[in-house]
């Protein structure tokens, strides 16, 4: 990201704040604590075992299903304009690719995400997100390169008992969209708030964005053992694109257990 348009994030993500009648939900109560942007972010989708899915996640959490299955996603993007409210992105630290494995829960009424794994070349992040918000961050090798529209992504996670890893490329292909609520694309991707849990409970962090404007995607996997083990994917992944999203984040906090 050059230095104009770390200047221009700041008021591109507050500006998600005037667009709101597309939330499930109102608004948090409270200020947002983090402002990011996503870049390039690729959506790539697999049915899987509602079962299977519920014996990974927390039982307090219920397994969203959508056309009869339980959907594992895989999102590698470009993390840019990284900054705690009421400062500025700082060069180099505020911008590193990351790959996220995902599923689709829901506590309280509020449809969210379950990260399986969030793996991203910034070694800080790693270590920050992991102690603020609990999530099962880790270190990893990420080369992201751009050939005009054409992305080429690689990762691989460093230290693990097995390999972690995700080799493809991909590009945008066809008309920018908004899903329709009630699609698949819709259930897919406009969440609003995030789970995690350790030893202590349950947690969620609300998030707020503009609706999301997705591309159909043509998409080359070469390598993906990203996956929790347990979870089988078959087949070709539902792919989409989205070419830039700013996002706002909340505290996490404790989702009492009944």
């Amino acid at each position: 990201m050059s230095a104009l348009e770390l200047l221009r994030a700041p008021a591109r993500q507050s500006s998600a704040l005037t667009e709101t009648a597309h939330r499930p939900w109102p608004l948090p109560h409270g200020s947002w604590i983090m402002g990011q942007s996503w870049e390039d972010l690729l959506f790539a989708h697999w049915r899987v075992d509602a079962e299977a899915v519920r014996a990974l996640v927390p039982p307090e959490l219920s397994v969203d299903e959508h056309d009869g299955s339980a959907w594992l996603g895989i999102t590698p993007f470009d993390l840019t304009g990284f900054r705690l409210r009421g400062t500025l992105p700082l060069p180099i630290v505020s911008s590193f690719p990351e790959i996220n494995v995902r599923t689709y829960v829901t506590a309280e009424g509020k449809p969210g995400i379950w990260f399986f794994s969030l793996d991203t070349s910034s070694l800080l992040a790693v270590e920050a997100a992991r102690r603020a918000y609990r999530l099962p961050y880790f270190h990893a090798r990420i080369e992201l390169d751009r050939d005009e529209d054409r992305i080429h992504y690689s990762s691989a996670r460093r230290e693990a008992l097995r390999p972690f890893v995700f080799g493809a490329t991909y590009q945008p292909v066809g008309m920018a969209f908004e899903p329709e609520p009630g699609t698949l694309e819709h259930f897919l991707t406009e969440r609003y708030c995030l789970y995690a849990a350790d030893e202590s409970g349950l947690y969620g962090a609300q998030i707020h964005h503009p609706p999301w404007r997705i591309l159909p995607a043509d998409v080359s996997i070469d390598l993906n053992t990203m996956p929790p083990d347990g979870l089988e994917h078959e087949g070709e992944p539902l792919c989409h694109l989205a070419e830039r999203q700013d996002v706002l984040i909340w505290p996490l906090e404790e989702i009492p257990c009944k």
